[in-house]
Parts: C-alpha cells; sequence; structure tokens
C-alpha cells in the first residue's frame, strides 16, 4: 500500500501552489507583457482548439507572421538546455516568425507565471502539473522534452544498495518533503511495499544531498541523472541509480502554458514546438552542437568542457523512451493516467481532474 503524507505535507503543497499565483507578481515576475486572456475553447476530444485570429497567424504569402514568445527555463543557463540554445543561435525560431526571450526561474516560479500569463511558455513535470490544474491554475502540458522521468535516487556503489528494497533503513538525503523528488522518492518505495518511515530522511534546503553523499554524510540522496550522479562518477567513485521509471511512469518534464496563452498564441506555441524539436534531433546526431550553443549562452561552461559533454549526453538519454520508441515530443496518456492515480492516493489531488484536462496533443501532432 502507498502510505500517505500527512495533513500538513498536503496542504503545504496545496497552500503552496495557491500561493504561487497569487505571490508571482512580486519581484521575480517577468517583466514582458500578459498574454492576452481571450477564452479559450475546447475541441470535442478535450483539446484546445486554436484561436482563429492572433499574432501568430500566417502571413497570405504562407509566411509566418511575427510573434515574440516570452520563455522560462530552469533557474540557471546549464547544457541541460541546449536545444532551446540551439534553436534560436541557428535561426529555427526566427524562420518560425518568432522572437524567443528565455528566463530562468524556479520551477515553482514557473508554474505561477505561466499560469497568470506573466511568461508565455515554460518547463514543468507531470508531478507539478497535476496539483496545479486540480487547484484551478490554468496551465496545460504540450509537449514533452524528458521521457524519462530525471529525477532519481543515486549513491555510492559501496553503500550495498542496488534496488529500492534496499533502501530499508538507510539514510536518504533529499532538498525537502515536496515537489517531484519527494514524489518520485514516495512511489519507488512503494513499489517495495516500504514508506518513508522505513529509511530516515535528511532534510537539505541547500541542495546539498549531493555533496552528503560523496562525504558518506547519508546513505543515498534525491538527485537528476543528469546532474549529481554524473558528477559522483567523474570523482572516480562508483555509483548506483534507481530510476521511478523501473516501477512506474511519471511525466517528465516539458513544455506548458496557459490556457489564455494557447487560445492567443497557439501558431506561435506550434511553431516554437517545432524549432525545439528539429534543435533536439541536431543534438542527438551531433551532442558538440549543444555543448558549443550553451557555451554561447554561458561561456564558464566551457572550463570543463568534458563535464559538459557528459551531463548531455545523459540529457540526451532522458529524452528518449525507456520503451524503444524515440519519436521526440509525444505525450504518453498512459504514463499520465497512471502518474494521475499515484498522486490521487497520495492526498495531492484535491479536485478530480482528467488527462485533457492536463494535456493539450496538438502541438505535438502538427509536429
Amino acid at each position: 500500500m502507498i502510505s500517505r503524507p500527512s495533513i500538513r505535507a498536503r496542504s503545504a503543497v496545496v497552500i503552496a501552489l495557491v500561493g504561487f499565483v497569487v505571490g508571482a507578481c512580486g519581484p521575480s515576475s517577468a517583466t514582458s507583457s500578459p498574454s492576452a486572456s481571450a477564452p479559450i475553447a475546447p475541441s470535442v476530444s478535450g483539446s484546445v482548439a486554436p484561436s482563429s485570429v492572433g499574432p501568430s497567424s500566417v502571413a497570405p504569402g504562407g509566411s509566418p507572421v511575427a510573434a515574440s514568445l516570452t520563455v522560462g527555463l530552469g533557474y540557471i543557463a546549464s547544457v541541460q538546455f541546449a536545444p532551446f540554445y540551439l534553436a534560436q543561435q541557428a535561426g529555427y525560431y526566427k524562420a518560425e516568425g518568432l522572437t524567443v526571450t528565455f528566463q530562468n526561474k524556479i520551477d515553482p516560479d514557473l508554474v505561477a507565471l505561466v499560469g497568470q500569463g506573466s511568461i508565455d511558455l515554460g518547463l514543468s513535470d507531470g508531478t507539478s502539473v497535476i496539483p496545479a490544474v486540480s487547484n484551478a491554475i490554468p496551465i496545460r502540458y504540450l509537449t514533452t522534452i524528458y521521457r524519462q522521468f530525471p529525477s532519481i535516487v543515486f549513491g555510492k556503489a559501496s553503500s550495498g544498495i542496488k534496488t529500492a528494497a534496499d533502501l530499508k533503513g538507510k539514510k536518504i538525503g533529499i532538498p525537502g518533503k515536496y515537489g517531484s523528488s519527494w514524489i518520485m522518492l514516495q512511489a519507488l518505495l512503494a513499489s517495495v511495499n516500504l514508506k518513508t518511515d522505513d529509511v530516515t530522511i535528511v532534510e537539505y534546503p541547500d541542495f546539498g544531498q549531493g555533496a552528503a553523499v560523496a562525504q558518506g554524510a547519508v546513505d543515498a540522496a534525491t538527485g537528476f541523472v543528469n546532474n549529481e550522479p554524473i558528477q559522483l562518477q567523474r570523482s572516480g567513485t562508483p555509483t548506483f541509480i534507481l530510476h521511478v521509471d523501473d516501477v512506474t511512469p511519471l511525466p517528465g518534464p516539458g513544455l506548458i502554458a496557459s490556457t489564455a496563452t494557447i487560445a492567443a498564441k497557439h501558431d506561435a506555441i506550434g511553431g516554437f514546438v517545432r524549432a525545439t524539436l528539429r534543435a533536439m534531433d541536431d543534438i542527438i546526431a551531433d551532442p558538440a552542437k549543444g555543448v558549443d550553443a550553451s557555451i554561447a549562452v554561458e561561456p564558464t561552461l566551457g572550463q570543463d568542457r568534458a563535464l559538459q559533454t557528459a551531463i548531455l549526453n545523459a540529457t540526451i538519454e532522458a529524452w528518449k523512451a525507456s520503451g524503444g520508441n524515440d519519436t521526440l515530443g509525444v505525450i504518453d496518456r498512459t504514463s499520465w493516467q497512471k502518474s494521475l492515480d499515484f498522486m490521487t492516493t497520495l492526498g495531492l489531488v484535491p479536485n478530480p481532474v482528467t488527462i485533457d484536462d492536463l494535456v493539450v496533443e496538438d502541438f505535438v501532432k502538427a509536429s
């Protein structure tokens, strides 16, 4: 049986999600103008119908009319965002008639800013989208970037941990009891009939759990497949990695937008998706292009090109499906349903939602 978090933990998630939208008008808000708040028109299938007129329409001559998009990425410039950088530098967005501006924000801020229309697009995974939509935050998930859920549990091979069952009685470092890593850890433990009470949770609000593993302060920690374990391995330390995808699929990070923005800028978003997936294909064929594009944005990344290449290679693997279908961008409705069901058991879906309330597949099909 899957354990339930405390009422305090569940309440914190709900309050935080509502607070993101209410409080995001402060200093961290984007400076771009909010998108038009035109009502969204659902189609018969439950997806979002494009607006008939908008700034992203196609001109009579067949070329796209210029449109601007503000896109929120992670909290710092990183090689993990190489497709966006490459699509910008290679002129793929320009070819779609787009002027794209990137901003770096943490995930909670992205959900809030996208929901209120202060930025047009952002990156977020299903474990953030589901409770947000359940709490009436008007966002939808549009395109999958990570086909594999990147949040993992890792540690030194010398710990003797090889499977999720081996976590029993161990010390596990996490940033806090919230977010995708916390949900992933509960799913991983539940898969072998363990609860969070069966392990010792050590919180690292400063995200220092990776260093804690290296120093031996904890036996394992949550992290991202293309970050902490890469650094641990490069130090010469044999490492284990436990993937939640091995036990239950959770939707990885992808592009999100508000329902109002989808209605107002449907064609522009479609162009952005096409250009980004094109850049992902380029990087899969030649990862050096992605590293070069990232260094052009953040020159300090060039100080250890080998590390950036290793991170990008791990990122590329996470873009691909574990089942062998490597079609980029597609939305796996089965994974979304399983994630929705699981999060409901955790009490994180206070108001019922369906998959059609969460995702819009028009953009992927069009691509």
